[in-house]
């Protein structure tokens, strides 16, 4: 019985032990992905804030620079240190890649729909080209084509398609979607689920609210307006009519309100950029 019992004793220790390092490496790789989340939110925000920043120079009239992620990087290398904050940047993107791949492919539970997977995976690629991208610049490179030329050249080459006006006009009605979407959580606040707000203030609840409809809007009509420009390229068969980022924060001064409207998405999409530093702290990841 003695020798039995040991042995059950002995049985259990190794049990728990074995439970415990598994927990251990459980909570160590959460604590890592939650640390590669929030790098990537605050590369994202500094890149958003610095887009915002020049779509309201380029509204009043004092800015030549592109309003895109290319003249984010842009302003960032004429810094001090600016070669080390790209770098920076790059880890960032690099680490906001990792962080979605990672949702995407290890987390589960039954609130884990396909959909919240295909999503994640879908951003996971997308950040992953950022980071290369950005790494290219920061390495030496001029970056490539702008925005806008870019947008073009993917036009003009999926028009040459058999059914390419088919798949350009999906493509904006892909980008309108997104922005509707976008912007419609973002008025409905559907981003404060995703928020642990109970370790908040009051006050700061309120202004991370603010900054997130304000913020969520903005962005969700850029990409809107973007879809709107590739459909228009697909109707008219005319790839010069797709916009970039940059061409189509400069088509808002083209409306009736004039630069107005320009100086608006700006604040918005700086907004969304500080929401992204609020994300990096109080998200749930």
């Amino acid at each position: 019985m003695t020798s039995s019992h040991a042995h059950h004793q002995g049985a259990r220790g190794r049990t728990s032990k074995s439970a415990a390092r598994k927990s251990t490496r459980h909570t160590a790789e959460n604590e890592t992905l939650s640390a590669a989340g929030r790098a990537g939110f605050v590369a994202r925000g500094v890149v958003y804030v610095l887009i915002g920043l020049l779509a309201i120079r380029i509204a009043v009239g004092s800015g030549s620079g592109q309003a895109d992620r290319q003249g984010a990087l842009n302003q960032v290398a004429a810094q001090p240190f600016g070669k080390v904050m790209l770098w920076m940047l790059v880890v960032g993107f690099g680490c906001m890649a990792f962080w979605r791949g990672a949702r995407a492919v290890l987390t589960r539970g039954p609130h884990r729909k396909a959909g919240s997977r295909v999503l994640d995976g879908g951003r996971a690629i997308f950040y992953a080209s950022v980071c290369w991208a950005t790494a290219t610049f920061a390495a030496g490179s001029s970056g490539g084509s702008s925005g806008n030329a870019k947008s073009q050249d993917w036009t003009a080459s999926a028009l040459k398609l058999s059914y390419g006006r088919i798949m350009v006009g999906a493509a904006g009605c892909v980008l309108i979607g997104i922005g509707l979407t976008l912007a419609v959580r973002a008025a409905m606040r559907r981003f404060l689920r995703q928020l642990n707000t109970t370790t908040m203030s009051r006050r700061t609840q309120q202004i991370v609210t603010g900054l997130g409809v304000g913020g969520g809007v903005a962005r969700g009509v850029v990409f809107a307006a973007a879809g709107i420009f590739v459909l228009v390229a697909a109707v008219r068969f005319d790839p010069s009519q797709a916009k970039g980022m940059d061409a189509t924060l400069r088509s808002f001064t083209d409306t009736p309100m004039g630069p107005w409207l320009l100086v608006a998405v700006a604040i918005g999409l700086i907004l969304f950029g500080v929401f992204s530093f609020a994300s990096a702290r109080w998200r749930r990841l």
